[in-house]
């Protein structure tokens, strides 16, 4: 192909599908051009291999942010990830083996690459972390107590008592699957008595019941850079639920929210906020005080302002999240109008007002408003 298809479009889902049906889209097209159901078809391979490609990085909860943001260019030079990494079927294989159950290489015929399943590497786990603003300023370090999946101490994460290893499984002869003939086809399926994993646990861990984990809470500290964005997701490697022995943890995934502010709104790195001003500030121009998310600056307001107008401070916004530099403060100025007036006040106004009528020359209000747009 000349050009990448857009992931979502090669497995049919949109945009918004959740992992669940990217699986199942993922696993429909697996099945439909399986090389050993189109076997010569290169067309069917093209298409197979199209199909693992989009899955790597949509089933994938850190690739598939990277990709929604820059496209296919997060994965080219300088991007976040490498580009498609399967060389050939075996690696597709290899790769997404357990994802229907006996493996890809097992729908149509004899298990590719043999053997068992190996031992499974640890599930990611995610949580939410909700941040103010003043944090996302500065950046922050957040000690997070959660529950995840630990190698079981007594069985040192065998799942057998007093460490005993586990052994071959005798239904399927350590293989993992067991092979059944449906029609034209040789179905491997997982092993009923082991699940796959070609071994059993004939005298269980009573610690783990034979899980060779138990669930524990654990308190991690996140360094949180400044500048983060809602919806941003952060990888703490290595934090997520424990392996069977020998294979690596999972990872934790933590998901930006941002709590609402009472003063500030937020766009990117700017910020955006109001301030009333009296027609006086406005028409004859003024320099007030303004809060910022750390300290206090001085806001010159021209004369002539019109109500509504946004002044821009520069500098005084977040924190790029990636380069250096600050956003900008957008200030939008807008009259307020006292609702209790002395009398002195109203003759003075009520003077302004004769004043006006007369500059106007007596135009009456449908004049005025055509002539603003003449």
């Amino acid at each position: 192909m000349s050009e990448k298809r857009d992931y979502y479009e090669v497995l049919g889902v949109p945009r918004d599908a959740d992992q669940a049906a990217i699986k199942k889209a993922y696993r429909k097209l697996a099945m439909q051009f399986h090389p050993d159901q189109n076997q010569g078809d290169k067309g069917a391979e093209a298409k197979f291999k199209e199909a693992a490609e989009a899955y790597d990085v949509l089933g994938n909860a850190e690739k598939r942010a990277q990709y929604d943001q820059f496209g296919h260019a997060a994965f080219g030079q300088g991007g976040g990830f490498q580009g498609a990494r399967f060389s050939n079927l075996e690696d597709i294989f290899s790769a997404f083996g357990d994802i229907f159950g006996g493996g890809l290489g097992d729908l149509f015929g004899q298990r590719r690459g043999g053997g068992r399943r190996g031992p499974r590497p640890g599930r990611d786990l995610r949580i939410v972390l909700d941040l103010t603003l003043e944090e996302i300023e500065t950046g922050v370090e957040r000690t997070v107590s959660l529950k995840r999946f630990e190698a079981c101490e007594p069985c040192s994460g065998t799942g057998g008592q007093d460490g005993a290893k586990p052994v071959t499984c005798t239904t399927c002869g350590g293989r993992g699957q067991v092979q059944r003939s449906q029609g034209f086809f040789t179905m491997a399926t997982p092993c009923p008595a082991c699940h796959g994993a070609g071994q059993v646990i004939t005298n269980p861990c009573k610690a783990c019941d034979g899980q060779g984990k138990v669930q524990e809470s654990n308190e991690i500290e996140i360094r949180i850079p400044a500048g983060i964005e809602e919806g941003v997701q952060l990888r703490v490697a290595g934090e997520g639920d424990a392996g069977d022995p020998g294979a690596p943890r999972g990872n934790l995934f933590c998901v930006i929210r941002e709590k609402p502010h009472k003063v500030f709104q937020r766009a990117g790195a700017d910020l955006m906020t109001e301030v009333p001003c009296s027609f006086p500030q406005l028409a004859l121009g003024d320099k007030v005080e303004i809060p910022t998310l750390s300290s206090k600056v001085t806001l010159t307001i021209p004369a002539g302002t019109q109500s509504g107008k946004m002044l821009r401070l520069r500098g005084q916004g977040l924190p790029h999240m990636q380069g250096s530099g600050r956003g900008d403060l957008l200030v939008r100025v807008f009259i307020e109008v006292p609702t209790k007036l002395t009398d002195r006040q109203k003759e003075l106004l009520a003077e302004f007002g004769d004043i006006e009528l007369e500059k106007s020359g007596h135009k009456s209000f449908l004049e005025k408003i055509a002539s603003y747009f003449s």
